[in-house]
């Protein structure tokens, strides 16, 4: 009973209440203008399946499939991508955070750390006027986790993947870094391994902040319109089409 209530409950609170909106004016113009009502209703149904766990979770996961964590790490530095940050907002031990993509990216970090000692470079700048610069606050953050400032160093101006790409490369030039263990997002690691393919580095992918489990499951709370689903959406068909234009540019 609790999932039945969920599922009527996700069509009461937007996105849902849009798509009955839309499917109410569909049905009432069906009999008065046969041809808008068609299109109309195909538009909304294209909509309700962008909002869908079903749909979102196909898109996402199969950017997330393309690359798995290595069993061992080779490389000479840890490069980890921005994903986000707050400014302003408390910190422990000062202001800013990375949003959860970025900060899920800085956990791994520290973490092979821990296990290969290997210095890590942190990749992000001030993206927005009102957005944290990712690559100081995830250094102060670093840091603060134990890891020793000797070992942390930020590339603080890059506002997109192929300027990370770029930014990265000529810094780990200057350090004579020439093997990178690339962290960030699975769904990202695709686009971004083009990107510093561009910048001439070849990475090893150690993809994390996995959005989608495995193995899938499907169930009616999949076919429930969200606000969640259609930012998963969003998400996956950006990198889709990031993808797209960095393979060409190759």
């Amino acid at each position: 009973m609790l999932y039945v209530i969920k599922f009527l409950y996700s069509f009461v609170l937007p996105p849902g209440l849009f798509i009955i909106l839309l499917l109410a004016m569909s049905v009432w113009l069906w009999r008065r203008q046969l041809k808008p009502a068609i299109v109309l209703l195909m538009l909304t149904i294209v909509l309700y399946l962008s909002t869908t766990g079903l749909v979102s979770d196909a898109l996402v996961g199969s950017l997330e499939q393309r690359y798995t964590p290595p069993t061992s790490v080779q490389g000479d530095v840890i490069v980890v991508l921005g994903g986000g940050a707050t400014q302003g907002t408390p910190d422990i031990d000062g202001q800013g955070n990375l949003s959860g993509a970025a900060g899920n990216r800085l956990i791994t970090a520290v973490r092979l750390y821990r296990q290969t000692g290997l210095p890590i470079v942190f990749s992000g700048g001030q993206v927005f006027a009102d957005s944290g610069n990712e690559a100081d606050i995830a250094r102060r953050q670093l840091i603060g986790m134990g890891i020793p400032s000797k070992d942390v160093f930020a590339e603080n101006r890059s506002l997109n993947t192929e300027q990370n790409a770029v930014n990265t490369a000529a810094l780990l030039k200057q350090k004579k870094w020439s093997h990178p263990v690339l962290v960030t997002s699975a769904f990202h690691m695709p686009r971004s391994v083009v990107e510093f393919q561009r910048a001439g580095l070849a990475v090893q992918p150690y993809p994390t902040d996995y959005w989608v489990s495995q193995p899938e499951a499907i169930y009616a709370g999949k076919f429930s319109p969200s606000g969640g689903a259609v930012s998963s959406t969003s998400t996956a068909l950006k990198e889709y089409l990031g993808l797209l234009v960095a393979t060409i540019k190759s």
